[in-house]
């Protein structure tokens, strides 16, 4: 009987490390997921940025040519 004791013992513990590592491979699984959505998102907020980037350099040139023009007519008067 002891040694079938011990045999339960053993397939109790391999129980609980089955569990455990089906629990791991769930977490895993869930992070890859996490992982994957977060790199898309990543991308979309850095293809904002480059476009948003443009535009402040856009906004700063025609502000610069304002305040050339400006500068110009006040020389003129």
């Amino acid at each position: 009987m002891n040694n079938g004791s011990a045999n339960q013992r053993l397939d109790l513990e391999l129980q609980r490390i089955e569990k455990r590592i089906e629990e791991l491979v769930s977490i895993c699984n869930q992070l890859k997921e996490e992982n994957k959505s977060l790199r898309q998102r990543q991308d979309i907020l850095m293809s904002e940025r480059a476009g948003l980037l443009q535009k402040n350099d856009l906004v700063r040139g025609r502000v610069e040519a304002m305040i050339e023009r400006l500068k110009a007519m006040e020389h003129s008067s």
